[in-house]
């Protein structure tokens, strides 16, 4: 094969081409059966990826465990603040995401040059997106009031996002980066970078928030800028890493970096817009529950805060299991492998599945002691609190399943670059079935926060049994994605 100029080479010293399923990730044994061979590959790729996701989480929780230290009140602005935080984010992310698929198809095809394009392209349009959307937090209160917010919640959450919002860029340039390694599958370069900024986040919040070092009291803002910085340095580590550690160097992504190419550049809009829409919509389900969570009062607010944290500890082990099905279909696609794809997905359902199964069953036996980790319980004040978000926690345990299976089945569908038809599954399940159930339970029968709960069950199932079906039709009719010319 020819040489790419400025890139990696096939079959040229020193620069090789590394071949995408080779049996070291499955274990080296040539005698397994080519499911367990791809059982061995996805729990490979994925633990790393769950590990990550987990430990971003890990420093939302010590966000709020810090803030809550502060009183309900301020778990309450927290919720909303980080509700207008990542709705941005997710939009943002959602385009971004488009990155991972299509560079590993690139990589399954053998086309390296391809996987730059789309990485330094990714970058480009981290900048392009993320400069607005910072400008447009910096009114999310008058927002959240207009949306019927309790007053004091939002100007407080306002105080949170001054800081926050800056860290859209480097938290989804990073993410483009970490997409960079998982493709190249060295997804553990981007986990060590995250375990590292959780103790820097956590000392940061801990002085920030409480006046603690030497460091300001600042409180809730505190917090914000505590993200702030741990997302800026781990997305300068990260690309530190890119453009130094091997293979990832290789690529020199930054390479001729200010030269277009839009051809690229409008291909990730095209796969990564779809991606948006659905997990904006899915955004807009838990997003719209906590508006109307909202209407009910602040301790509902912050009953929910805590267990929607929990839930979402537990979603990201479906959703790294979800990424990295995302890059093992796209290698399969790109190698042309119809088994491959089916046996990549079903296995990645299967994983995540089996893992939603046994938090539910954690999550129905020990609500209260869950909701213990963030409440003291000998405040008085927090009853009304814990009480209702231990009873959110016993309805979180029976969505887990269907919010596992629906994350899992977005992702196989990216790796075939299948999206526009997924998010009209997501809007109809998400905002057609989940909020409408969660206004009628919730608001219109009086069942209030686990009203609401319920109805963003129904929409998850909903959404769960629409993936399922669509990649069962897909991976039947032996379909595959047009790639792009290297």
């Amino acid at each position: 094969m020819r040489a790419v100029r400025g890139g990696p080479t096939y079959n040229r010293a020193p620069m090789t081409y590394e071949p995408i399923d080779h049996h070291a990730a499955s274990g080296g044994a040539a005698t397994l059966s080519p499911w367990r061979n791809e059982a061995g590959a996805m729990t490979a790729l994925a633990w790393p990826l769950v590990l990550a996701f987990l430990s971003e989480t890990a420093i939302d929780v010590v966000d709020i465990i810090v803030i809550g230290l502060l009183g309900a009140e301020a778990v309450a602005a927290a919720a909303l603040g980080t509700m207008s935080f990542f709705m941005m984010l997710i939009v943002i992310l959602g385009v971004t995401l488009a990155t991972a698929p299509l560079a590993a198809q690139a990589m399954g095809a053998r086309q390296p040059r391809q996987v730059r394009r789309v990485i330094r392209q990714g970058l480009w349009v981290t900048l392009l997106l993320s400069l607005p959307a910072s400008a447009v937090l910096f009114t999310a209160d008058s927002v959240l009031i207009a949306l019927d917010q309790p007053a004091v919640a939002s100007h407080a959450a306002q105080e949170y996002l001054a800081y926050r919002a800056w860290a859209l860029a480097p938290a989804v340039a990073f993410v483009v980066l970490r997409n960079f390694a998982a493709v190249l599958n060295r997804p553990r370069l981007g986990l060590w970078v995250i375990l590292a900024a959780i103790p820097l986040n956590g000392f940061l919040d801990y002085g920030l928030v409480l006046g603690r070092f030497g460091l300001p009291r600042m409180g809730i803002a505190g917090a914000g800028l505590a993200s702030l910085i741990a997302s800026t340095v781990s997305f300068l580590i990260m690309l530190w890493i890119a453009l130094t550690v091997r293979p990832l160097s290789r690529y020199t992504v930054l390479g001729r970096f200010w030269r277009p190419d839009w051809s690229v550049f409008l291909r990730i809009f095209r796969v990564g817009l779809p991606i948006a829409g659905i997990m904006l919509v899915e955004f807009g389900l838990v997003g719209g529950s906590l508006l109307m969570i909202g209407w009910i009062g602040p301790n509902a607010l912050a009953a929910h805060q805590i267990a929607i944290m929990l839930a979402s500890v537990t979603f990201k082990v479906p959703l790294g299991i979800s990424q990295a099905a995302t890059v093992r279909v796209g290698h399969a696609a790109g190698r042309r492998d119809v088994a491959g794809v089916a046996r990549a997905g079903w296995v990645a359902f299967a994983m995540g599945l089996a893992f939603m199964g046994l938090a539910s069953i954690v999550m129905w036996a020990w609500p209260d002691a869950l909701v213990g980790i963030f409440l003291d319980k000998s405040d008085a004040g927090n009853v009304e609190v814990m009480a209702l978000a231990a009873s959110l926690i016993m309805v979180a345990a029976v969505f887990q399943i269907w919010d596992g299976a629906q994350t899992i089945g977005a992702g196989v569908l990216r790796g075939l670059s299948d999206t526009a038809i997924p998010m009209s599954f997501a809007a109809f399940g998400f905002w057609g079935l989940g909020l409408p159930c969660g206004y009628l339970l919730g608001i219109a029968m009086g069942l209030g926060a686990v009203g609401i709960w319920i109805g963003m069950t129904i929409g998850l199932f909903g959404v769960a049994v629409f993936h399922v079906v669509r990649f069962r039709l897909l991976t039947r009719r032996g379909y595959l994605p047009r790639l792009a010319p290297d």
